[in-house]
């Protein structure tokens, strides 16, 4: 198995860590009875279960198998569609919470860079 790089390592254990976050603090607010204010359902359920393709991506990734960087990139491309059609019901007047268009643009921002790196392999530019 070849080694790893230090960016393709930093970017499995910044997966795994965001998507046990992102299945925590989904699940508490799926399942725990948190009150987050005007969520956007399909956005929540999104987040919920993307966050296990966090998990399994980081861990391909540090394993370095060969669809890893494939999944990264489907992450944020389904990312990048939520957020489109987040902004499309927005638009058209549902109710939402601010923090999601901060949180939502950190998903993308952070799946980018990491599809970035798996698909280079960490190689240098």
């Amino acid at each position: 198995m070849p080694t790893r790089s230090r960016s393709v390592t930093a970017a499995a254990i910044v997966a795994v860590i965001f998507g046990l976050l992102t299945i925590f603090s989904g699940g508490r607010a799926l399942f725990g009875g948190a009150d987050m204010g005007a969520v956007v359902p399909f956005v929540l359920w999104f987040n919920f279960l993307a966050g296990f393709a966090y998990v399994v991506a980081g861990l391909g990734l540090w394993y370095r198998t060969s669809w890893a960087a494939s999944l990264s990139i489907f992450i944020a491309l389904a990312t990048a569609a939520v957020i489109a059609t987040f902004l499309w019901k927005v638009w058209s007047g549902t109710a939402y919470e601010a923090r999601t268009m901060g949180a939502m643009g950190l998903r993308l921002a952070t799946w980018v860079v990491i599809s970035i790196v798996a698909a280079r392999g960490g190689r240098a530019s």
